[in-house]
């Protein structure tokens, strides 16, 4: 049966250099997705490939 899913988000306020975020924009529309749908990739990515010591 299909059942819809809903992620749960919380707002935070982030602040990052000006020429990340500028690159970040930039991949975002380049790839046609949102910003935060980016930011949140980028996120689990790094977290997933961490070195745990």
């Amino acid at each position: 049966m299909f059942e819809v899913k809903k992620e749960e988000y919380i707002n935070k306020t982030l602040r990052f250099p000006t020429n990340l975020l500028k690159e970040l924009e930039t991949i975002a529309q380049n790839e046609k997705v949102s910003l935060n749908n980016l930011v949140i990739q980028c996120c689990e990515y790094a977290l997933n490939n961490m070195n745990n010591k």
